[in-house]
């Protein structure tokens, strides 16, 4: 039987080793961190002594890195349509792949890019490939998670179909992987608030992607309707998902031994919303 590992994007304030620290204190099973300030194009490298530390505490608190999702920055775009853009995130993305590499862990969640209204949409889903095989190249051991959007603005990867063309133009299959967001999948129109849109979506997903493919989810209710295409998560059962959808979620197998982490805007209420998604297991 497989198990359910549920945290929240936790903070890695005062060094990255602080992040297994700030799941232990909210029960979390899993979590998420950025390994360096996401605001920032460039940060000082990660020391050896934040590294073992990091290291010692995974160990101390029990985290296994099949449940950790680093996140990159929000600055980096993988297919912009610019060569000095693209050059810049390529390097920053390959810089946060070499920290999860120092620091052990073996994923790293990006959104996939934006054609900034400058370039075709196939032509920036090909730049985004290419962006992931340059990395894929220069590195080893650490997967790159595409994460889906909700199609804001000139965002890429909002349906299946565009994660999939990416995914075919990867080299190497066996390091590009998915990460599902629910608020992002509700607001590209996926409807998993019912029951049949739920079956449907996921259905859906394994024909295109596939279920193989799947490194980790971000659990968030929305406060926008379906097919909005506007990004805007809110707090479990708070928004317009409602409750179900995760009960759902906590009660399939397919969402087993994957990080399910929480990007929900009140943190103050992770440690009893990661209590409530336990709670719904049957």
């Amino acid at each position: 039987m497989g198990k359910k590992y549920v945290g929240a994007h936790v903070s890695a304030s005062g060094g990255v080793e602080n992040a297994p620290v700030n799941a232990h204190e909210i029960g979390a099973k899993a979590f998420a961190l950025f390994t360096k300030n996401q605001r920032q194009w460039v940060a000082k490298p990660l020391t050896v002594e934040n590294i073992r530390k990091f290291r010692e505490n995974m160990e101390k608190y029990g985290y296994h890195p099949d449940h950790v999702l680093p996140h990159d920055s929000y600055l980096i775009n993988l297919g912009h349509p610019e060569k000095e853009g693209l050059e810049k995130s390529r390097s920053a993305f390959l810089d946060e792949m070499q920290r999860c590499e120092q620091l052990g862990l073996n994923r790293l969640n990006f959104h996939p890019g934006s054609h900034l209204n400058k370039i075709s949409e196939e032509q920036c889903l090909k730049t985004i490939a290419g962006s992931i095989n340059i990395t894929l190249d220069k590195t080893s051991g650490v997967t790159a998670v595409i994460e889906n959007t909700a199609g804001q603005g000139s965002n890429l990867g909002f349906t299946f179909e565009q994660i999939r063309f990416i995914i075919d133009h990867v080299e190497d299959k066996s390091r590009v992987g998915v990460c599902i967001d629910t608020c992002h999948a509700y607001s590209a129109g996926y409807d998993i608030k019912t029951e049949e849109g739920y079956r449907k979506t996921f259905e859906h997903f394994d024909e295109v992607i596939g279920f193989s493919f799947l490194k980790g989810m971000h659990l968030n209710d929305t406060k926008k309707e379906l097919g909005s295409h506007v990004d805007r998560h809110d707090s479990i059962g708070k928004g317009l998902l409602g409750e179900e959808v995760f009960k759902r979620i906590m009660n399939d197998p397919r969402f087993d031994d994957i990080p399910l982490i929480l990007e929900t805007p009140d943190s103050s209420r992770w440690a009893e919303e990661i209590k409530l998604l336990y709670s719904f297991v049957k």
